[in-house]
């Protein structure tokens, strides 16, 4: 079983940036798309962004648009989501997943990260 591994997660101020990276244990791991999502305290987990690998399509929800960017290198297995301009309400376990993709519930994905808190102080 491929795992996903995460890294980048930390504390920051509010309006600071972290970037977050995901990595196949598997290099030749090609799944149709890779996303990520949150569980904010006393939540259910929640789908923020996703990336069509062969195509490069990136897709990011209302409350992370023009803040948040998921992105791949060129050739490399690693998905990152950049976040710009962070808020308390940002404070969350960030998930990496990898699957089908072809929408934003959690059944298009079969592999998961084990998760990396973000705290976003004010």
């Amino acid at each position: 079983q491929v795992r996903l591994v995460e890294s980048g997660g930390g504390s920051v101020e509010a309006g600071g940036s972290l970037r977050l990276s995901c990595t196949p244990s598997d290099p030749t791991f090609s799944p149709y798309a890779m996303a990520w999502f949150r569980q904010r305290p006393g939540n259910k987990r929640e789908f923020t962004s996703h990336l069509i690998l062969n195509g490069d399509h990136p897709y990011h929800v209302d409350s992370v648009k023009g803040r948040f960017t998921i992105w791949r290198d060129n050739g490399e297995n690693t998905v990152y989501l950049q976040m710009n301009d962070l808020k308390p309400e940002d404070t969350a376990i960030y998930y990496c997943a990898a699957g089908a993709g072809r929408g934003a519930s959690e059944d298009w994905y079969d592999h998961w990260g084990q998760g990396t808190q973000v705290t976003v102080s004010l």
